[in-house]
């Protein structure tokens, strides 16, 4: 090996020291930003949620089709849904990317996640993986996904800083991350997600450019909710 290479090399490793320690000293220091809020899912009564959560009222379930067309997914993509819920858009994401394509339905409740493979047994679906994980973490491998959905879930993370760094390391090189989620503005939120939603859409581009990634899009398609396009 030249010395020019050696010295490449040896950058190479410092710099991805410097990060691990970045990443390590964020999960260490990064306090819960709302304890207790996802108490309720642990346990949580499918048939309930699903009531609430796929039914006309909810703009999520209302604007579906014009969400997937923004979202633009194409065959044989892996895609990570995190914070599932009733797996509205895990089992539409694994209708579109197709046999060659997996689409991994992560949430905290371990009854979501069973009825969402349950879901997609019945439709025949067989690129659909659940993966239960904690507040911390996404539960998925370096470099495993093309895609992080996260829809109506960013304001239920309790350590925000540190799940994004979990999100970061499980997308590809160019993966993209999208965020949907409630718009916090007095003007036309209402006074549960004036209460209950942590973030305004500023905030929550700050937070996920100060993990390393880049917004790519700021999509005006929903009147309750922003989706927002980044890209590692």
């Amino acid at each position: 090996m030249t010395a020019s290479k050696t010295l490449r090399y040896s950058q190479i490793i410092l710099l991805a020291t410097i990060l691990s320690l970045i990443i390590t000293n964020c999960r260490a220091e990064e306090k819960n930003v709302n304890p207790g809020i996802n108490n309720y899912y642990y346990d949580a009564k499918f048939e309930k949620w699903l009531e609430t959560f796929e039914s006309p009222g909810r703009e999520v379930y209302d604007k579906k089709e014009a969400i997937l067309h923004e979202v633009q997914i194409k065959p044989g993509m892996r895609i990570a849904d995190i914070g599932a819920g009733t797996g509205l858009y895990s089992i539409a994401f694994a209708q579109q990317t197709g046999e060659k394509g997996l689409v991994y339905a992560v949430d905290i409740s371990h009854n979501f996640v069973k009825n969402i493979e349950l879901r997609a047994k019945n439709q025949g679906l067989k690129n659909i993986k659940g993966i239960i994980n904690n507040q911390k973490e996404i539960g998925l491998a370096q470099n495993s996904i093309d895609l992080a959905f996260i829809c109506d879930t960013y304001h239920h993370f309790e350590y925000p800083l540190t799940t994004l760094q979990s999100v970061y390391q499980a997308l590809s090189s160019g993966g993209k991350l999208i965020i949907i989620d409630f718009k916090r503005d007095p003007h036309i939120s209402t006074s549960w997600v004036m209460g209950h939603v942590r973030a305004n859409k500023e905030k929550v581009i700050k937070e996920v450019e100060s993990i390393g990634f880049k917004l790519t899009d700021d999509k005006n398609i929903l009147e309750r909710n922003f989706f927002l396009s980044f890209i590692k």
